[in-house]
C-alpha cells in the first residue's frame, strides 16, 4: 500500500518528496498556503482523491498514539480517515477534509462541538493520564489556586484532543471534525471544555450554554472548568513562548 522515499531538504528549501501510494509513484506535492507549528502539510491528488501528508516537526509526540487515536476517532465520524504512518521518515497520509474554520461559534456551532465531544469522550484507548502540573516548573498564585481547585474536584478521566483551537476544527456541509490529533491523550473532560471557552473567547452566556449543552441543566463544576481556563491559558503561553 505504502512506502516512502524522500530526499534531504536544504536550508530554505522545500521537502522534495516522492512516494509509492496505491500502487502508483506519487511526486506532485503541494505545500498547503497555511501551516501550523506541529507539522508541514503537503497535499497530493490520486484517483481524484486529494490527500494530506503531514510532516512532523514537532519531536516530543507519541505519533503511534496519534494515529491511533485518530483512527478511533475517524471511526465515529470526528476525524479525517489515517492511510499510513510512518515513523522512522515522520510521516502520516491521512484524507483531506474540505471545509472552513470558524473564529466566532453561534448556538448551533456550540450544539455541533459538544456533540463531538461527547462522542469522542465516550471512546476509550490504553494510555497514562496527562499531569498537567509537571508541565510547569514554575507556578504564580493564579496556577496553584488553580491547581489546587482541581485537586479537590472529582476528577473525570477521559479521552481528549487537548488542542481544541479553532485551525483544528473543520466545518463543512457534513458537520464538524477535528485534525491535528499530536496533543490527543487521556485527561479530564473539563480541559477540552476550558479550551473550547478560550479559543473561542466565550462570554458568560457562552459558557453558560456549553456546560448546560454538556451536562444538562445540573452537575457541572464551574470552579472546575474555570481552574481549567486558567491552567489553559497558561499552557498555551508557555508552549508559545518555547516554540515560537
Amino acid at each position: 500500500m505504502l512506502s516512502w522515499h524522500f530526499m534531504a531538504m536544504l536550508p530554505g528549501e522545500r521537502l522534495i518528496l516522492k512516494i509509492e501510494f496505491n500502487g502508483k509513484t506519487i511526486e506532485n506535492f503541494q505545500l498547503l498556503p497555511e501551516q501550523g507549528f506541529s507539522n508541514v502539510n503537503y497535499t497530493f491528488t490520486l484517483d481524484h482523491t486529494i490527500y494530506l501528508l503531514r510532516q512532523f516537526k514537532l519531536q516530543d509526540r507519541d505519533r503511534q498514539l496519534e494515529f491511533d487515536i485518530q483512527t478511533l476517532a475517524f471511526k465515529e465520524g470526528l476525524a479525517a480517515k489515517p492511510y499510513g504512518l510512518n515513523l522512522s521518515e515522520g510521516y502520516m497520509i491521512c484524507e483531506f477534509l474540505e471545509g472552513h474554520h470558524k473564529e466566532k461559534l453561534e448556538r448551533n456551532d456550540i450544539a455541533k462541538m459538544i456533540h463531538l465531544l461527547k462522542k469522542l469522550h465516550a471512546l476509550t484507548i490504553e494510555s497514562k493520564a496527562i499531569d498537567l502540573r509537571n508541565e510547569f516548573s514554575v507556578e504564580d498564585k493564579s496556577l496553584k489556586d488553580a491547581f489546587k481547585i482541581i485537586e479537590d474536584a472529582e476528577k473525570e478521566i477521559v479521552l481528549c484532543h487537548n488542542d481544541l483551537n479553532p485551525k483544528n476544527c473543520i466545518f463543512s456541509d457534513k458537520g464538524l471534525k477535528l485534525i491535528d490529533w499530536e496533543f490527543a491523550g487521556v485527561n479530564d473532560r473539563y480541559f477540552d471544555l476550558a479550551a473550547v471557552s478560550v479559543e473561542f473567547k466565550f462570554e458568560l452566556l457562552d459558557d453558560a450554554y456549553l456546560l448546560a449543552s454538556y451536562f444538562g441543566r445540573e452537575g457541572w463544576n464551574k470552579k472546575k472548568f474555570d481552574a481549567y481556563k486558567v491552567i489553559y491559558k497558561a499552557l498555551c503561553e508557555k508552549w508559545f513562548k518555547e516554540n515560537t
